[in-house]
């Protein structure tokens, strides 16, 4: 038993020490729904260091160890934002109406953005209970996602790092649509003239979809005791449509003119 164990820490161990390591929730820790809970991390001595990141934001999961089948707990707020530089902790609370109670159920998912350059690198605290829950998921996708890693899992999703190392604009490890400078947080991007938009997403034919959270985080702000500073973003570039959209004519021969009560109305004011 203890060798099947040791070899299970060896394979969850390598995805645990990465770019920022949360300290708290501790694993298997058990934090009390509708009371503040406090995260805390710390750089975990990999590239790209704490101190070269920026703004952040944080989703509490549910769901596997990958993040295709892991979502997001619909707290309140959806996401927590902040930025690295004014500390690593925050706190939040877990209404106890955002879902079942399990143990180890949940994680929180932190992506952060360099201050200069482009990507971003998204870490994964280890897994934790939240006691106290009384609700139930609010759409059948989470739903699925608890129910296939109830109180068998121990492992999160692996770190995903897309930053390029401060080249600004340059293509981000993996590749893909939302490279570069479009692959940063529309709200983590807080330097130089200019902001960049990713590519608008592309409507269905049919309405399929029954979670209605928002599709990206809300935007970070913050109060001002005093007055700001002038601007220093003067445009946002919003990237190019790499999809295309075929037409043809429509070969329906076009209906015949009415020749009813109406068509004698309209042709009384036909001059």
């Amino acid at each position: 038993m203890l060798i099947r164990l040791s070899a299970l820490l060896a394979l969850v161990l390598p995805f645990v020490i990465a770019d920022v390591e949360f300290l708290a929730p501790a694993p298997g820790a058990s934090e009390p729904a509708g009371s503040t809970i406090t995260a805390t991390w710390q750089d975990s001595k990999n590239a790209p260091a704490l101190t070269s990141l920026a703004g952040y934001t944080i989703l509490l999961m549910v769901g596997g160890d990958t993040d295709a089948t892991s979502k997001q707990v619909p707290t309140v707020p959806a996401s927590i934002a902040g930025n690295h530089n004014l500390g690593t902790s925050i706190t939040f609370t877990v209404p106890v109406t955002a879902g079942p109670p399990d143990k180890n159920a949940y994680f929180l998912k932190i992506t952060s953005a360099p201050t200069s350059g482009g990507g971003t690198v998204v870490n994964y605290s280890q897994r934790f209970s939240v006691s106290g829950m009384t609700g139930a998921w609010p759409s059948p996708e989470i739903q699925a996602a608890f129910t296939a890693t109830e109180g068998v899992l121990t492992a999160v999703p692996a770190t995903v790092n897309t930053v390029t190392n401060g080249v600004p604009n340059a293509p981000a490890a993996g590749g893909g649509v939302a490279d570069g400078q479009y692959g940063v947080s529309y709200q983590f991007q807080t330097t130089g003239l200019t902001k960049y938009a990713p590519m608008q997403l592309r409507p269905g034919s049919t309405i399929t979809a029954t979670n209605t959270a928002p599709l990206f985080p809300a935007s970070l702000f913050t109060v001002a005791p005093t007055y700001l500073p002038t601007p220093s973003i003067v445009t946002t570039i919003t990237q190019s449509v790499t999809f295309s959209v075929t037409s043809i004519v429509n070969p329906a021969s076009p209906a015949p003119m009415p020749s009813d009560d109406m068509q004698k109305f309209l042709a009384r004011w036909r001059d």
